[in-house]
């Protein structure tokens, strides 16, 4: 384990911990913040999420006895959109049900996305991304964990407060440890980051960008264009 994934994997704790503490105790407050965070997490996905994946196919079809089609990574980022997306419906239904949140909405919602930080942090620590790339990529992570947490902490704030931000925490924590710990063929980690590539994708248009109540257009332009930036830059530079 390197210095580096220990940093990293503190940071994301700390920010699933306390990241309703750190935006309520800024002075530009939840809708800076969280526009702000939303055009990285825009920014995130399709110049980086996206080209990643796309390589990844690349990559594994160019291999003898790899991938056959050019779809098949995609594919299975496809399946990631609908199983997601099936259980936002489903948590959505239990809130219709119970609207003062006395039913399993809060529960499905905690455990959808401790799975989802699980296979984010399992990807971040399970591949061999390293150095400038790696500081770079847990940065959007920690980004979008935050935006992440606000929201489900503004459907629930006293149960998240209570059990929902140490339910993710841990699921953060495994995702850490398993990357870490299990060596797991590059393969596997490509289908895995396929997955929750597709419902990272779902999720940031579906949770993140801003509405129009809680827009700040030009905190969110500023994250969308710094971030783009600074990836082409990167990229540029690294070689990525």
């Amino acid at each position: 384990m390197s210095a580096g994934s220990i940093i990293i994997g503190i940071v994301y704790l700390i920010v699933q911990l306390f990241s309703n503490k750190i935006i309520a105790s800024s002075r530009l407050g939840p809708e800076r913040w969280l526009s702000f965070s939303g055009g990285i997490a825009v920014s995130y996905v399709f110049v980086y999420v996206l080209p990643s994946l796309h390589k990844q196919q690349e990559d594994y079809g160019d291999k003898a006895g790899g991938l056959t089609m050019e779809t098949e990574l995609y594919f299975i980022g496809l399946i990631g959109v609908i199983v997601f997306y099936a259980i936002h419906k489903a948590a959505d239904k239990a809130e219709r049900e119970h609207p003062n949140g006395e039913g399993r909405f809060f529960w499905i919602q905690i455990a959808f996305f401790c799975v989802y930080n699980m296979l984010i942090a399992f990807i971040v620590f399970g591949t061999d991304i390293e150095g400038v790339e790696a500081a770079f990529y847990g940065v959007a992570v920690g980004f979008h964990y935050m935006a992440v947490s606000h929201d489900l902490w503004r459907e629930d704030a006293l149960r998240y407060e209570k059990f929902g931000r140490y339910i993710l925490a841990f699921g953060i924590f495994t995702g850490w440890v398993a990357g870490i710990a299990v060596p797991f063929p590059p393969f596997v980690l490509a289908l895995v980051y396929a997955f929750i590539s597709g419902a990272m994708i779902l999720n940031v248009l579906k949770k993140e960008l801003p509405s129009e109540e809680n827009a700040h257009l030009p905190a969110f332009l500023i994250g969308a264009l710094s971030h783009t930036a600074i990836t082409l830059t990167l990229k540029y530079i690294f070689d990525w």
